[in-house]
């Protein structure tokens, strides 16, 4: 099963370079599984299970609370946080050091929330396993737990049952497995015991049954070929565990700032203790400088911030059916250049349909609705149009029931599809099955490719017959063509399969044959030809209501969306045709292609090839792998347990939350609770919202900041006085800005989110405009702070008034900077102020908890201040106007230039 090298196992003596267990014969499979029709004995099973060990794929404990909660502090902006923390508690400033603790600590409780149930992906495998298995030891059919399965067991299969382990099977009877877990076929596969190419891709190894499937119709038997982690199950989960998580764009932007905000904190206090020193001042004063600047250098609101911004995306995006289990996750999916979706149960309803029905030249499209009406065609009997909806309804083992909103179907989604279409056409299926009574049956097989049922009819016997049309066109000598029956048109019939086929319809031909006494033997008489032809029925996975448009809009967006699925290439090319994924001269690449690839050729394929069709786990993983090189931010969406490694290793990870696997669930970052690729691009609008309000707060505090340190490195060395001491520069970041912070985290979005293209990842937070922004708005707060403290201390004498003054200066500053702020390429006097009343609210509280502060003695005590004349507000408003203004001036300045 896995690749071959030289060595031997030596748990089942098969020697690793050996032909896979695929193109081995079964009687080669038995030899060197040292094992017989007769199964094993008690004794060598037990022997091997010591040897092999269990049938379960080992489980990783989770990691503890304490382990979650360090890994939230990772970010170097909590490394500088916990700087600034030692220093205050170094200066003896215990109130600081209790504020600044209690922001890293609300920072981690809300990240750890999120990721608390983060570590479940390999555990939620094991759940995929059948219980107990039915197996023949010593001779004997008996229930063992499927734990104790080991190599060389002989396992029973029957409709409705999981695959409990690999099988090479040895004997089959009508054997269906639905593998779209694995493979993402829609459709399930017919398995028979013959051996296949050792080239077969995983989705054509049809001598092979493999754990965590699922049995549709019929029997098997087969030996156990592998177990545990050995199994194809098994490699998934090893490569989800060998899967490294990666950085999201955000973290990345973030330990970049983080980065150069500490370097510019470093060089910026050495740099103006150096000077102070220079300037004859004393060491101890120039060590509370260099704690200031620390203080007044470190955005302490900025981890909590960005965390409340995200969360507020997330339910945001929960509103809108997108569940995130990440939260960086909230801000990736507006960065995603790239969207590599799963087709079966993503783009498409992963449910069988009948799209056209073919009979004589006539052609009809079953409706859409669970009732007959006048869209569904309604048909009548004498119509070759309802006689080939007949004999799929009569060579049929399927139940269907309709439902308020649908159907309920038990058995083949390929014939419950006929029945299905048969019904919107206004047949009963169950009341002609009751009109036509069974005499006898022949069921599908995979040599045979065909099924047939001998009905008693008013007037003799109807022997009704569908299979591919390759197979039942040379069965037939005649065709019907309205009321009449003609001779057979083979060209006209193989034109309209090659249509359904280029549409990636999986094709049935339908045929029948009518005689006056039940003939002796039914197969035989099939085979023996003489069949009138009655119809072809097309039927495919239709793509879900909406999904085209989404596709549409994300392209507008700038965003490529690719095709990644395990189904047939033809089938692929037809549905991102109908999807507009690619266009009519669509390119595919299969399983064999990528393998004929190397790392170069595959990077330069993913900028071009738009579908990847019969493809392993391992291929997407490779795909996702060559597109992150090229610098692609990538999400994949997928809902099965073969989508796991690639929804891990994915910039974002989206699955399915309805039909989804546990296993997909827990890889991915998000999930979609409606199932709907529509939804995707809901999400795409919330996490560029997500990210603009991120920039909003990041500005927000850095302006701030460099105008407090511009502030007191300017009086350095200008030789003043302090105008900012470190209490007060901590109660600017924390009290009145951190209120403000917190409310830019709802902003609305603005209304051109979706019109940008997805930034580069190399894209920083703040973006070169932005720091004109925040060099302007710095400096010109930083120059109207200094000259209203000098103002204040030339006049009024007290040291304490003029800092006052300073300290009050940058709090109104700030509440004219939040709202310019809030739009980030046009002019802030065009959002209506009620649109976030929460940020309202937050400014005029940040504001008046200032004022209070002012008057109220304990405050002014620790914070070192008293109340300030109305004159002085006066100034300090103009100073706020001033800044205002000149941002909109860059803003306007800059919009004529882009």
């Amino acid at each position: 099963m896995r690749n071959r090298t030289a060595a031997t196992d030596t748990r089942t003596g098969r020697s690793a370079s050996a032909p896979p267990w695929h193109a081995l014969p079964a009687d080669e499979v038995r030899a060197r599984l040292s094992t017989s029709d007769t199964g094993l004995t008690d004794a060598e099973a037990e022997a091997r299970l010591v040897r092999i060990g269990p049938n379960e794929i080992p489980e990783e404990p989770p990691p503890g609370l304490l382990i979650l909660l360090l890994r939230q502090f990772r970010s170097p902006l909590s490394y500088i946080l916990f700087a600034a923390l030692a220093i205050s508690l170094l200066i003896g400033e215990t109130v600081d050091a209790i504020v600044i603790a209690f922001a890293l600590l609300l920072d981690a409780t809300i990240g750890l929330y999120q990721e608390r149930q983060a570590e479940t992906s390999l555990r939620a495998l094991r759940q995929l396993s059948a219980p107990h298995s039915r197996v023949i030891r010593d001779g004997i059919e008996r229930d063992v737990p499927s734990q104790e399965l080991v190599p060389g067991d002989v396992v029973l299969l029957e409709s409705g049952t999981r695959v409990p382990a690999d099988l090479r099977l040895t004997t089959t009877t009508s054997l269906l497995v639905d593998e779209s877990l694995l493979t993402g076929e829609s459709v399930p596969v017919t398995k028979h015991p013959n051996p296949v190419p050792e080239t077969a891709p995983l989705g054509d190894r049809s001598s092979l049954a493999f754990s965590g499937t699922v049995v549709v119709s019929g029997r098997g038997r087969g030996y156990v070929v592998a177990t545990g982690i050995n199994t194809e199950l098994g490699a998934i989960a090893s490569a989800m565990r060998e899967a490294e998580d990666t950085e999201t764009p955000l973290q990345q932007r973030v330990a970049r700032l983080a980065r150069s905000l500490a370097l510019y904190t470093a060089v910026t206090a050495a740099a103006t203790v150096a000077i102070g020193i220079a300037q004859g001042q004393e060491a101890v004063d120039m060590l509370l400088v260099a704690v200031a600047l620390a203080v007044a250098a470190v955005p302490e609101g900025l981890p909590v911030g960005l965390t409340i911004t995200l969360a507020a995306g997330v339910r945001r995006m929960a509103r809108r059916n997108a569940i995130i289990r990440h939260l960086p996750a909230a801000e990736t999916l507006g960065s995603t250049t790239v969207i590599g979706s799963d087709k079966t149960g993503t783009l498409t309803e992963n449910r069988m349909t009948v799209r056209r029905v073919w009979s004589g030249g006539k052609s009809v499209k079953p409706g859409t609705t669970p009732t007959p009406s006048p869209e569904s065609n309604s048909v009548r009997p004498g119509d070759p149009v309802y006689d080939t909806l007949l004999i799929g309804v009569l060579t049929n083992e399927a139940a269907v029931y309709p439902t308020g909103d649908g159907y309920r179907v038990t058995g083949d989604p390929t014939e419950a599809a006929l029945l299905i279409a048969a019904h919107r056409a206004g047949l009963e299926p169950e009341g002609l099955r009751a009109r036509y009574p069974s005499i006898d049956e022949v069921p599908f097989e995979a040599e045979r490719r065909f099924s047939a049922s001998l009905r008693r009819t008013d007037d003799g016997y109807l022997l009704a017959v569908k299979g591919a049309p390759e197979r039942i066109l040379p069965l037939c000598d005649r065709m019907r063509h309205g009321e009449s029956v003609v001779p057979l048109d083979p060209a006209a019939v193989q034109e309209t399969v090659d249509d359904m086929a280029r549409d990636g319809m999986r094709v049935l031909a339908m045929a029948y044959r009518q005689f006056d006494r039940p003939p002796e033997d039914t197969a035989a008489t099939v085979e023996a030809g003489g069949l009138i032809f009655a119809g072809l029925q097309g039927m495919i996975d239709p793509p879900r209501p909406g999904v085209r448009e989404a596709i549409e809009r994300c392209h507008r967006s700038g965003i490529r969306v690719l095709m990644i699925t395990g189904d047939h290439a033809v089938t692929a090319a037809a549905i991102a045709r109908d999807l507009g994924i690619a266009g009519d001269d669509v390119r595919v690449l299969t399983s064999e292609d990528l393998a004929a690839m190397d790392t170069d050729a595959l990077r330069s394929a993913v900028a071009e090839v738009p579908v990847y069709a019969r493809v392993t786990p391992q291929d997407k993983l490779r795909i996702v792998t060559a597109l992150q090189e090229r610098g692609e931010v990538v999400a994949v969406t997928g809902d099965g347990v073969n989508d796991g490694p690639a929804l891990r290793a994915a910039d974002i990870g989206v699955a399915m939350g309805r039909s989804g696997t546990d296993v997909a669930r827990e890889a991915a970052d998000m999930v979609l609770a409606d199932d709907n690729f529509v939804t995707i691009y809901a999400a795409v609008e919330e996490g560029r919202t997500a990210f603009d309000n991120v920039r909003k707060v990041t500005l927000f505090l850095v302006a701030t900041n460099v105008a407090e340190v511009v502030a007191v490195v300017a009086a350095v060395a200008a030789g003043w006085p302090l105008p900012l001491l470190a209490a007060q520069i901590l109660w600017l970041n924390l009290a009145t800005e951190g209120l403000q912070d917190i409310a830019l985290a709802f902003e609305p979005p603005e209304g051109d989110v979706l019109d940008r293209k997805p930034l580069p990842r190399s894209e920083p937070i703040l973006s070169r405009v932005l720091w004109e922004r925040v060099a302007i708005a710095g400096l010109l707060a930083a120059i109207g702070t200094l000259l209203l403290f000098r103002w204040e201390l030339d006049n009024s004498g007290s040291l304490t008034a003029a800092r006052s003054v300073a300290l009050t200066t940058l709090v109104i500053v700030e509440a004219f900077q939040v709202f310019n702020v809030r739009a980030l390429w046009r002019s802030s006097f065009r959002v209506d102020p009620r649109s976030n009343p929460f940020l309202l609210f937050a400014t005029l509280g940040g504001v008046a908890l200032h004022v209070i502060a002012l008057y109220l003695p304990p405050t002014q005590y620790l914070l070192r201040l008293e109340p300030i004349s109305l004159e002085a507000w006066v100034r300090i408003v103009l100073i706020g106007v001033m800044v205002l203004l000149a941002v909109e001036v860059h803003k306007r300045l800059r919009r004529v230039s882009r």
